[in-house]
């Protein structure tokens, strides 16, 4: 039985703040984000859009696409490390917004910036189960980074939807793998505002050895080698990481530049891999395949082969598409106007 992705969709705000305004207000050297870590410029939220926000729009384009009836849809998980509420689902919002029955099985996944692909996988896995007809997986974040830490930089803001099923398939999901340990090179405690990172301990042993293991695996399992691949797409903590990975692991950057969004878009934790597939599927013409690995901290990669159907070329204009959402009419702002936004000024309590 063929189970894979019969909807997609991606999010992305308008706003932006250049590399060069940030290193302006704490003296950082700008060229070493530009350069170094290939970074340009970020997304960044508006006051009024939070995970729940951009989950909707991310999934109404996800359903446009699959041209289904919202109320077959049997589950809905939200992956997300900045979900508004510390106590309330995102997913039962979202799935009011889009008209989901109640009849639906509805979860709210945390693993750093891997509870997208998490979501994903649950959604695929119940499908192919046989559980339900339709199930949505949904990364999503507005990603934290301390004043003048260097995540924020790359922190951003961004979603994207998959609807898993077994009809009209537009990409059919032939492999999974995943691999994970307890690696802590990043984590967050409760009331805390910002998360902690361990430097440069976040590349190796933790993005890189976890990515890497997972997409060797993944190919080995699945007899596959670069060579049978025409994209791959991987976790974007910046724009250097899945680059140097895609080279460690024998990918030209040809396959690798439609989803390499983080340039211009940052990091969107939860939603850095699932946005670059997004990317991807906007362009993908039938017979393609696509590998994906994400990435999170603590740590963990899902990877996922895809094969591109037929189908796909009659739906990838009929929603916004990634790329026209991140380089059409993006509003620059600056870093007071920022601060304001994230929500990095604080009142004192009297």
């Amino acid at each position: 039985m063929e189970v894979g992705i019969v909807g997609y969709g991606a999010y992305v705000p308008r706003h932006r703040i250049k590399v060069e305004e940030i290193a302006k207000v704490w003296g950082a050297d700008a060229p070493t984000y530009k350069k170094g870590l290939m970074l340009r410029e970020k997304s960044v939220p508006s006051p009024d859009q939070d995970v729940i926000t951009m989950s909707v729009e991310a999934a109404r384009h996800a359903l446009t696409r699959a041209g289904i009836d919202p109320q077959r849809i049997g589950a809905i998980y939200i992956g997300s490390e900045s979900h508004p509420y510390a106590v309330k689902p995102s997913g039962t919002i979202v799935a009011d917004a889009i008209g989901a029955s109640p009849d639906l099985h509805c979860a709210d996944f945390e693993f750093a910036c891997k509870a997208g692909s998490e979501g994903m996988f649950v959604a695929l896995s119940l499908v192919k189960a046989g559980e339900m007809d339709y199930a949505l997986g949904i990364g999503a974040d507005t990603s934290q980074g301390a004043p003048g830490d260097a995540l924020e930089y790359s922190a951003a803001a961004g979603a994207a939807a998959f609807i898993m099923g077994r009809e009209k398939i537009l990409a059919v999901c032939e492999h999974t793998y995943s691999y994970t340990t307890d690696t802590p090179d990043f984590w967050r405690r409760e009331y805390q505002h910002y998360p902690r990172h361990a430097g440069r301990f976040t590349g190796e042993p933790a993005y890189f050895q976890h990515l890497l293991s997972c997409a060797r695996n993944l190919m080995e399992n699945s007899g596959t080698t670069p060579e049978d691949f025409q994209y791959a797409v991987f976790h974007q903590p910046n724009g250097k990481f899945p680059m140097r990975a895609a080279k460690i692991l024998g990918f030209p950057k040809e396959k690798i530049e439609q989803g390499w969004l983080a340039p211009t878009l940052g990091n969107t934790y939860s939603g850095s891999s699932p946005m670059g597939l997004s990317a991807v599927l906007d362009v993908a013409r039938p017979g393609d395949r696509i590998l994906m690995c994400s990435y999170g901290s603590g740590s963990g990669s899902d990877g996922f082969i895809f094969r591109v159907t037929e189908a796909i070329t009659e739906v990838q204009k009929a929603a916004p598409q990634t790329r026209e959402q991140l380089e059409n009419n993006p509003i620059y702002i600056d870093y007071g106007t920022y601060a304001k936004f994230r929500g990095k000024i604080r009142k004192l309590e009297a």
